[in-house]
């Protein structure tokens, strides 16, 4: 097909080090330009990733009438009102999560949504072990799901860093507590009806730096996970069924250049199974599924909808912390 002309919202880290590298992998891609706050910032970016076109501000790229989607990777407050701009202008938006910091943000959104494509940039759903593990679930391999355990931490205590500055959408929760929520929505292949949640708060920086949440499911099935900016670098992922379970090693960072694990007990066996997944760059795969939807499918809301059912578990979970009560979704 003929490549989608993208921009790059931001020289943050994340675009430099993988979303520009993953779209600079596919012929379905054009990596045209890059934005940022300053020219000279911009002009070193795109000097340092060879992209031709660099603009001082991020007005001048959502208004460059040569791009055709944008990546926002901006600090979480200014993911509605930049990917606003970039619609209005006719852009189609691949935005970072947590895509805001409430559901009802996302409104203003809607009256655009079956005109541009407008997705938030979960990963993780595109790499070929969620699709194994969820493929097995479907097939009833491991009997009915029942309960997931997600632990994810790392240690960061740099005031300077957006992740520890409250204002900025930083803490635990918004920044990997989201990847916990989607694995449980996606390997369930449901909605959470109820959340409960504790949370331990940096008394510096007024962030979440540790949060336990509780999901459950109809029928009873629950989530349960913990997430963490202060304890020690560590992720899995705990599938349990009513016949069998399967654990996945590094579910949410996983290597591009190797190889992915998970172990699965099938129902009715006690033998544990070792499954080794190829490498893939789960970031390519994701541009590459935004790519083909803006060459052939039709814009529609469905991208919103997903966005807004992750945040409304996100506000549940705050909502509950504060009242030490369960709430209903």
């Amino acid at each position: 097909m003929t490549p989608v002309r993208w921009g790059i919202l931001s020289t943050a880290r994340i675009a430099m080090q993988k979303v520009v590298p993953a779209l600079r992998k596919s012929a379905a891609h054009e990596v045209a330009a890059i934005a940022s706050r300053t020219p000279a910032t911009a002009r070193g970016a795109a000097d340092a990733l060879g992209i031709a076109t660099a603009h001082g501000s991020y007005e001048a790229l959502i208004d460059d009438p040569t791009i055709e989607a944008i990546y926002n990777p901006l600090p979480n407050p200014m993911h509605v009102p930049l990917t606003l701009a970039a619609v209005r202008a006719g852009k189609h938006v691949l935005c970072e999560k947590p895509f805001a910091l409430h559901a009802a943000e996302l409104e203003v959104l809607r009256p655009y949504a079956d005109k541009v494509h407008i997705r938030e940039a979960f990963m993780v759903r595109h790499h070929p072990q969620w699709q194994a593990v969820r493929a097995h679930i479907r097939a009833g391999d491991i009997g009915s799901l029942r309960f997931m355990q997600v632990p994810f931490s790392y240690f960061n205590d740099d005031v300077a860093n957006i992740r520890n500055q409250a204002a900025l959408g930083g803490g635990a929760l918004y920044d990997i507590g989201c990847y916990a929520i989607t694995a449980g929505r996606w390997f369930f292949e449901a909605e959470p009806e109820q959340a409960v949640a504790l949370i331990d708060t940096d008394p510096a920086f007024g962030t979440d730096r540790l949060t336990s949440g509780l999901l459950g499911f109809a029928g009873g099935a629950q989530l349960a996970f913990s997430v963490s900016t202060q304890s020690v670098r560590y992720q899995r992922a705990q599938l349990v069924g009513t016949t069998g379970r399967i654990e996945i090693d590094v579910p949410f960072n996983a290597p591009e250049a190797e190889a992915c694990r998970y172990t699965i007990q099938r129902a009715g066996s006690t033998a544990l199974e070792t499954i080794s997944v190829p490498a893939a760059d789960q970031y390519q795969l994701q541009c590459e599924a935004f790519s083909h939807a803006v060459r052939h499918e039709a814009p529609s809301a469905a991208g919103l909808d997903e966005a807004a059912a992750g945040l409304r578990v996100i506000d549940a979970l705050f909502a509950s912390a504060k009242s030490g009560r369960v709430e209903r979704l």
